[in-house]
């Protein structure tokens, strides 16, 4: 309990335009650098540094993968053996017109790839897995290579990259 003799003392918040009249100084560019102390950047090295800067940035692979995940050395090799071949009724390869679903790598190097075709009648159905996994099998660090051809979920044109969609003229 307070005694009536004893008086605090309070601090009172100033007024809502006291506040208003005392603005900060702002910042200026001239108070942070001296522009006769750095030589000027011409546009063009200005472009320059930022191409540099974002094709280290796009081409960086991510850090602490392994060699079998999306993303991994080996992983990617066998993406790029599988881009190398062709549907032999359409210019675009297997891997953009979505006929692959999965590419999985263990740690034994052992390479399974679930694909598909266009249609279970496709001429080359019995030839193309052969092939696919000839072509997985022969990339370096690849122990074993085996296909699994599923028809289900069916192929669809809405499984194809743009890139192969720009190639047939459906973009």
């Amino acid at each position: 309990m307070n005694k009536p003799s004893e008086e605090k003392e309070f601090v009172a918040a100033p007024a809502p335009n006291e506040a208003l009249l005392q603005k900060p100084p702002r910042a200026r560019v001239e108070d942070a650098i001296d522009p006769d102390e750095t030589p000027a950047e011409t546009m063009g090295e200005k472009l320059e540094r930022k191409r540099d800067y974002l094709e280290g940035f796009l081409q960086k692979k991510p850090e602490g993968l392994q060699a079998g995940e999306p993303g991994g050395e080996l992983y990617e090799a066998v993406v790029a053996a599988l881009k190398e071949i062709y549907d032999p009724e359409i210019p675009v390869n297997i891997y953009d017109l979505g006929l692959i679903y999965g590419v999985d790598v263990d740690d034994e190097s052992d390479v399974v790839v679930t694909m598909t075709l266009t249609t279970p009648h496709c001429p080359v159905a019995e030839t193309m897995p052969g092939e696919v996994e000839l072509r997985a099998a022969s990339v370096p660090g690849v122990r074993d290579a085996e296909v699994n051809l599923v028809w289900d979920p069916p192929w669809s044109p809405d499984k194809m990259t743009d890139e192969a969609r720009l190639e047939l003229g459906m973009l």
